[in-house]
């Protein structure tokens, strides 16, 4: 078995944040590489990569492509490997706070790069624990009922011991995905601002489905139920349509703020949702070396 673990660094400027996709579309992003993804501690991109590393020319291979391939360039992902799940996952822990890992693996790792120890860390010191390894020297049983089983447990699937075991991330038959707004918006150039998290979500699930989207539908949630008197709706809501089917997101931005900016919003939003409506096939566009094969216009 082999591990990789990714993280975005959640100090990232407000700019580069907009326009990272949710953690459920990074994982739909990750699955172009394996079928196994996985989320853990709603921290880590955790992928099983022993059965299909070969197929991307070995795992230096495989890591460069996954930094080539970056959903968000400006925010660059960090990486770390590991025989587990849970020490590329503290390897990636270290890396995140500049720390090198040990040369003994998984024995040298610090405890607190072990989430199911992190509880513990305190009680763990006075026994003389730093590392994986001393906690692991510790007699089975004692430390079963001191700890319970959730330590002992992680350190069997940190050595090797018993298989990792994660749900793996699928996707979905149709693209929904909904965000509360960092503040509450009183005009199109806000909500704007927001949904180009959510385009960039979209146009991951489009590649990963092969996919050309034809209409979306963009619905924000109205913070007042009352306003001057007046019942107001819980949402509204705008549908775009496309001429035909698309994966270009700088063509949706245009024309959803085109709309959006023909729009009063009723009071001021708090959230924020898209859906695709209606999408094709993908077969991508194709280009010819004569003119009078090309497609004019839009």
């Amino acid at each position: 078995m082999h591990w990789i673990a990714l993280r975005w660094p959640p100090e990232i400027a407000a700019d580069a944040k907009a326009l990272l996709p949710s953690p459920e579309a990074l994982g739909w992003w990750a699955l172009q590489f394996t079928p196994r993804v996985a989320w853990v501690d709603d921290e880590a991109l955790l992928l099983e990569v022993s059965a299909c590393e070969r197929l991307w020319g070995g795992r230096l291979a495989l890591m460069r492509e996954i930094a080539r391939l970056n959903p968000v360039p400006d925010v660059p992902v960090q990486r770390a490997q590991g025989v587990t799940s849970l020490v590329a996952l503290a390897r990636l822990r270290m890396f995140a706070r500049g720390e090198q890992p040990p040369y003994e693996l998984p024995s040298g790792l610090p405890l607190d790069t072990l989430s199911a120890a992190r509880d513990h860390l305190e009680v763990l010191a006075h026994l003389g624990c730093r590392s994986w390894g001393d906690v692991e020297k510790l007699p089975r049983g004692g430390l079963t009922r001191r700890f319970g089983k959730a330590l002992r447990t992680a350190l069997d699937v940190a050595y090797g011991l018993v298989p990792d075991s994660h749900e793996w991330l699928q996707l979905p038959d149709a693209f929904e995905q909904k965000l509360e707004l960092p503040a509450l918006a009183e005009g199109a150039p806000e909500l704007m601002w927001s949904a180009n998290r959510l385009l960039a979500a979209l146009q991951i699930w489009l590649r990963a489905r092969q996919r050309g989207v034809v209409a979306i539908e963009l619905q924000w949630t109205l913070d007042l139920k009352r306003l001057n008197g007046v019942t107001l709706p819980p949402h509204q809501q705008l549908t775009v349509r496309t001429a035909e089917p698309t994966q270009d997101m700088a063509h949706l931005r245009r024309l959803l703020s085109e709309r959006l900016a023909l729009t009063t919003l009723a009071a001021p939003a708090s959230w924020l949702r898209l859906r695709s409506v209606e999408t094709a096939p993908w077969a991508g566009a194709s280009t010819s070396f004569l003119p009078e094969d090309n497609r004019k216009g839009d």
